[in-house]
């Protein structure tokens, strides 16, 4: 997928309605005030060459960092949330509750803004030893944990 495309992917998810219940979407899941969607997952299947783990890795944070700075020019600069605490929480027992429940358990922090009515939060989650890399864009009306 392009920069572009997840522009694209993302405008939609803005201005997108939240269906009823919890469903599943082309490119995430969707809830009652809520769209996520996964634009690099680190399960991708690789062939024998050992250098295709460290290139998406790269790739994907070349995406990642791409996509900040064309919304940053879009939306001016977002604040960065850590979820450390929230991380914390979950940990001790609490539920995080969707559309947050999500980038808490796998994001260490998300960069944010508030464009109209709703939250753009997007995270990066690596895979501590390996290649996985996974940029995640939640939109949604549920304020932060």
């Amino acid at each position: 997928m392009t920069t572009a495309h997840h522009l694209r992917l993302i405008d939609g998810m803005c201005t997108g309605d939240f269906p009823q219940e919890r469903t599943p979407s082309v490119s995430g899941v969707s809830g009652p005030g809520y769209h996520t969607a996964f634009l690099r997952t680190g399960h991708e299947p690789w062939d024998d060459d050992e250098l295709a783990g460290p290139e998406h890795r790269a790739q994907c944070l070349a995406e990642h960092d791409a996509l900040l700075t064309l919304l940053t020019a879009r939306w001016g600069e977002p604040q960065v949330m850590s979820l450390w605490s929230a991380q914390e929480r979950m940990l001790a027992g609490e539920v995080i509750s969707d559309p947050w429940a999500d980038p808490v358990a796998g994001c260490e922090f998300v960069r944010l803004w508030r464009v109209e009515e709703r939250w753009v939060a997007i995270g990066l989650v690596l895979e501590e030893d390996g290649p996985g890399c996974e940029v995640t864009v939640l939109v949604t009306v549920v304020d932060p944990p």
